[in-house]
């Protein structure tokens, strides 16, 4: 592991990225670990830590697809150059109209580089489906998205997981998160990066109360050591949740801000929240009070 963040290539709405510094200093694993992961996402969490076994799990069958393909080999650097610079083009050309003509031929046959191709031309890089399971997001509107540099930086992504699937044995199975954490053993760990309940609800299979309560009863239940991302609060709102549902954890707090986000309201500053199992003690640059509340707040010039 190094102290650079690498930045997957399938963006998700609240990536991880400027939390991970956190997280990694925060984990309680060893060489022998499961890092068991339910909600894949972008894999941002994951893919830093690098653990030597892991099961990265999602229940949107895209994401699955596009990693077990590059994980066969059917996806490759190259393979992502070829398909961005030619569908880029046709982009450039025919604007709008083909970015909806992608947006069918993926929701008809569910090809993975369409999935990329969607993932970096739709607006604001959401993650959207209706309830049909199509694919829903509209055009980001711009039509010379997929620069050569642009292109060149998909491709070192993907050239990167690549080097990290044949030095590392890991899996990538489309199921639930019930299913997920029940795989955990006493000895591996859990991170949870669920849907952010009352702000995020564009999950793909949805997200209300009754899933936040199943996933803390299924996490209680395990008895490998957890950690769960969510949100504290924000200026507006408090995330009632973490003081009646998870008021068993422990928890430490930061300052984030996402990027991306249909909603203004859901574009503010939010304090985050690391739930855990145990007691994280000894992390570096925290204000420290085992058993308790842990809380700090980084400088706005440190964020960028």
């Amino acid at each position: 592991m190094n102290d650079k963040v690498f930045v997957p290539p399938i963006k998700i709405q609240g990536i991880k990225t400027k939390l991970v510094p956190l997280i990694k200093q925060s984990v309680i694993m060893d060489k022998e670990s499961v890092w068991v992961e339910p909600f894949m996402g972008s894999g941002v969490v994951g893919f830093n830590i690098e653990p030597n076994r892991a099961i990265f799990a999602d229940t949107n069958p895209h994401i699955i697809a596009f990693y077990n393909q590059i994980k066969a080999g059917t996806i490759t650097p190259y393979s992502v150059r070829a398909f961005l610079e030619y569908e880029g083009k046709l982009l450039e050309q025919n604007d709008d109209e083909h970015y909806y003509l992608v947006r069918n031929r993926f929701n008809a046959e569910h090809n993975p580089l369409d999935f990329l191709f969607l993932n970096r031309a739709c607006f604001n890089g959401m993650i959207r489906f209706n309830k049909d399971y199509d694919f829903n997001v509209p055009y980001g509107h711009k039509p010379q998205r997929f620069a050569k540099a642009y292109i060149t930086k998909i491709v070192n992504q993907v050239a990167h997981v690549s080097q990290l699937l044949q030095k590392h044995s890991w899996d990538f199975i489309c199921q639930s998160f019930e299913i997920t954490i029940a795989m955990a053993t006493a000895s591996d760990f859990i991170y949870c990066d669920p849907p952010y309940i009352g702000r995020h609800v564009d999950y793909y299979d949805s997200w209300d109360e009754e899933s936040e309560i199943a996933l803390h009863t299924a996490l209680v239940g395990s008895k490998a050591k957890f950690m769960l991302s969510t949100w504290d609060h924000n200026d507006y709102r408090t995330n009632e949740y973490i003081q009646t549902l998870w008021r068993d954890c422990h928890k430490i707090t930061r300052d984030h801000f996402y990027h991306v986000g249909a909603k203004e309201t859901n574009r503010n500053p939010v304090v985050e929240a690391l739930l855990t199992n145990y007691a994280v003690t000894g992390t570096q640059n925290q204000l420290l009070k085992e058993n308790a509340q842990i809380s700090f707040f980084d400088m706005a010039a440190a964020m960028g």
